[in-house]
């Protein structure tokens, strides 16, 4: 039989040819190319939907800029000032022990340290995150099989073990920086909870050395009383024999009581609240509270230590608070990686080795060997509304931190300018509180020769010896007051912290 289509006599390509069985042409045979359109159709719906599906992060809207010291006026210098023990240099042996003894007790510090101890396991979890995993299982099922399943006779309706023991290992390839950029974060948040570890041994020590001076300051305003309570009962023997001699009436004698009275009530008062400074100062160093009730330290003994005129260049690095928000900062930038990081594919490399049987007796044969390995692929499909809130709430976290930064420089910037101002302002006030207070003495001990010669009134001597009360009280408040911003001062540059201070990454 002769073909329906004889084939061209040059050849070539385009031949057509008759189906074999005479069922035409290869155009007469649509299915196979309905099937390979089709196929063609499929993968193309199957790509679009995963290009489609596997959605891009957003653009970062405009990240805050972190605020530098030296554009607020802080200049860069070489001092190191305080050190880090800087409560020593008072030379007071007590106050030494009292606060080597809070840094060692004190819950609170106990606290904070049990928090960085969670830190530093948080980035031993997220280091073991990046390696390699492994698994080892067994166990062993005595299971009666359905008669009414899938398995035959002789195993349907029989009761049998069954056993499995397998090793299983894997490995999650970091092709696009997730973990590490959860490594990073958390060696960010560690860093930052060793950093507010040190701020609060900078803000203990500084509490228990305050404390420890106004309750100095507090006993030699109750020496001042006492003193003045023996002048006043002076004045009060002065005034009844001037009574007895007819040269003073009895309004001068119940003026003469109600200061005597005036000064107990004082003397009285202050004792309480040196008791409460005491049971304060004894919960700061983590004791009891009537574990002070014999501390008497002295105020005028200790002396001021020089304050050098250039602290305020060295602020930066040595603020415990400020390196704990930086390192917040740099954390939440990591965040914000292992968020972005998540729109991407994650690749496992999985593979397990072990024995399968049906009964316990075959467990070990060769042929119970069950063993396999390979990759597995997590992509994200239509879940870009979630990868992208997420992803936007961590860049608002970095607002948020750098935000916290910024604030927490101008703070510490204001603090430090406070002390200093206030340290000068002391300084030239204790000048003038001395020639103040001699110039009382001087007025009082001339009123009383005077009235005691008869030549002056008791109003005169009431008046002088209030004033050289009121100067002396001013003398010692002077010098805890300078003695109070020196620590302020000490606490506002950090305290003699010298902890590590971040290179923060480019906000992204």
């Amino acid at each position: 039989m002769k073909p329906l289509l004889e084939p061209p006599s040059h050849g070539g390509l385009g031949v057509e040819r008759a189906h074999p069985g005479g069922a035409g042409p290869r155009e007469a045979c649509p299915w196979r190319e309905r099937a390979h359109r089709a196929a063609a159709a499929v993968l193309a719906t199957l790509a679009s939907t995963v290009l489609l599906g596997c959605a891009t992060p957003a653009a970062a809207p405009p990240t805050p800029a972190i605020t530098q010291a030296s554009d607020l006026g802080a200049q860069p210098a070489a001092i190191v000032w305080p050190d880090a023990r800087w409560w020593a240099r008072y030379g007071d042996a007590t106050l030494e022990r009292l606060v080597d003894q809070a840094l060692a007790g004190q819950p609170s510090l106990q606290a904070v340290q049990a928090r960085v101890r969670a830190a530093e396991a948080a980035v031993r979890g997220a280091d073991a995150a990046r390696r390699p995993h492994g698994t080892l299982s067994a166990d062993a099922t005595d299971q009666r099989f359905s008669e009414n399943f899938i398995y035959p006779p002789p195993l349907a309706g029989s009761t049998r073990w069954t056993a499995n023991a397998q090793a299983g290992a894997g490995w999650e390839i970091d092709l696009f920086g997730r973990q590490r950029a959860v490594l990073d974060a958390a060696i960010g948040q560690q860093r930052a909870a060793q950093a507010d570890a040190q701020a609060a041994r900078v803000l203990l020590a500084s509490q228990v050395t305050a404390s420890y001076f106004n309750l100095a300051r507090l006993i030699e305003a109750r020496t001042v009383a006492s003193e003045a309570l023996q002048q006043r009962e002076q004045v009060l023997g002065i005034v009844r024999e001037r009574i007895g001699a007819g040269l003073d009436t009895r309004v001068d004698l119940e003026q003469a009581l109600g200061l005597v009275a005036q000064s107990k009530v004082q003397i009285e008062t202050l004792g309480e609240t040196i008791e409460r400074t005491r049971h304060a100062l004894a919960e700061l160093v983590g004791a009891g509270p009537q574990a002070f009730d014999a501390l008497t330290p002295a105020l005028q003994p200790i002396a001021s230590f020089p304050v050098p005129a250039s602290l305020p260049a060295d602020l930066l690095g040595r603020r415990a608070d400020l390196v704990a928000q930086r390192w917040r900062v740099e954390a939440a930038l990591h965040d914000a990686d292992a968020a972005r990081a998540q729109f991407y594919p994650n690749i496992n490399l999985n593979a397990f080795i072990g024995l399968s049987s049906l009964g316990l007796n075959r467990l070990l044969d060769s042929g119970s060997l069950v063993y396999g390995a390979g990759p597995a692929i997590h992509l994200p499909l239509f879940d870009a509304a979630r990868l992208q809130a997420n992803l936007d709430a961590r860049r608002a976290e970095i607002d948020a931190s750098i935000a916290a930064y910024n604030g927490a420089l101008l703070r510490a910037l204001r603090e430090v300018a406070d002390e200093l101002s206030g340290l000068r302002s002391i300084e030239r006030q204790q000048r003038a509180q001395r020639d103040a207070t001699a110039a009382a003495d001087a007025a009082h001990a001339l009123a009383l020769q005077r009235y005691r010669a008869g030549l002056g009134n008791f109003l005169v001597v009431l008046a002088a010896e209030t004033n050289v009360l009121a100067q002396r009280l001013a003398d010692t408040d002077l010098k805890a007051r300078h003695l109070a911003s020196e620590v302020a001062l000490v606490r506002a540059l950090g305290g003699g912290f010298d902890g590590g201070w971040p290179q923060t990454t480019a906000a992204r």
